[in-house]
């Protein structure tokens, strides 16, 4: 069964804009990851949407993966409409969203200076409220040690900058599957903020299943969204090329940009990043 709204669908959401989604974000909810079950944006009413823009202040650092987000974000524009509109300032309505906030990703140029840039950054704008930073690809490598670096640093700025919401991001795949090191460092990840109820954006989760729900993960899948189809050790398949060829695009689907990968899981980690945004205001406004 699809997960992804269709435009056709989307209109009788907009026309029920005042009404609760039975999976959008409760009121009062206090952690959120979000990941691939989180792809349904019809799920997040128009009023919650209209919230969303009107009380977060994003600032999101990353490189060249981290913008498969922001890029889903921009065709999910021009696919669904204006109402999911957002830019640097949040002028004429939109969300206000910084891309490109603060320089370098998690583990570039190495794994504490993006702690600093976060200081920086809230020093000069005091409006921001929501800081977000993506991997590339350092998991792959990163010991123990590094990703307790990361966590230990992400839990001082919540201390000291309690007005702000700090979401923690996995890392893409590379391949490896279940037993590879960047599983590793995602479940350590993903462990941390299960354990203590942290805003999790679960960019690994989202490129291990297709929209239907079939599992790609045990099949060595990269962040391409190729995996191994028949088990010899060959990435000989692409799910998100599959799916897009078996359904149409401009309905099921829309075509923007996406590095390293395919369009589809563009659109998969927008429509999670609207979800995101939603559980945070539902948290905290």
């Amino acid at each position: 069964m699809k997960r992804i709204i269709t435009y056709a669908a989307l209109l009788t959401v907009v026309l029920a804009s005042g009404c609760s989604k039975d999976n959008e974000p409760a009121a009062g909810s206090t952690g959120l990851t979000a990941d691939h079950n989180n792809i349904d944006i019809s799920q997040i009413s128009s009023a919650t949407i209209d919230k969303v823009k009107s009380s977060l202040h994003i600032a999101y650092g990353h490189t060249s993966h981290g913008s498969q987000i922001t890029d889903g974000m921009t065709g999910l524009v021009n696919f669904l409409g204006t109402e999911y509109a957002w830019n640097n300032g949040g002028t004429d309505g939109a969300l206000d969203l910084h891309d490109y906030a603060m320089s370098g990703d998690l583990g570039n140029p190495d794994f504490t200076q993006w702690e600093v840039e976060t200081r920086n950054y809230l020093a000069s704008h005091t409006d921001v409220n929501v800081i977000i930073w993506s991997w590339c690809g350092e998991l792959s490598y990163a010991s123990e040690e590094n990703v307790n670096t990361y966590l230990s640093l992400m839990s001082q700025l919540e201390a000291e900058f309690p007005a702000v919401t700090f979401v923690y991001m996995t890392g893409h795949l590379d391949g490896t599957g279940v037993s590879g090191n960047v599983n590793t460092r995602n479940e350590q990840i993903r462990n941390y903020c299960k354990s203590r109820n942290k805003f999790l954006f679960d960019f690994a989760d989202i490129e291990s299943y297709d929209p239907d729900g079939n599992y790609y993960l045990d099949k060595n899948a990269n962040d391409g969204c190729y995996y191994d189809s028949d088990n010899n050790g060959s990435l000989d398949a692409n799910w998100a090329i599959n799916w897009q060829n078996s359904h149409t695009e401009g309905v099921d689907w829309y075509i923007c940009g996406s590095a390293h990968s395919q369009p589809l899981n563009a659109n998969m980690k927008a429509y999670a990043a609207w979800y995101l945004w939603a559980s945070i205001v539902s948290s905290k406004y």
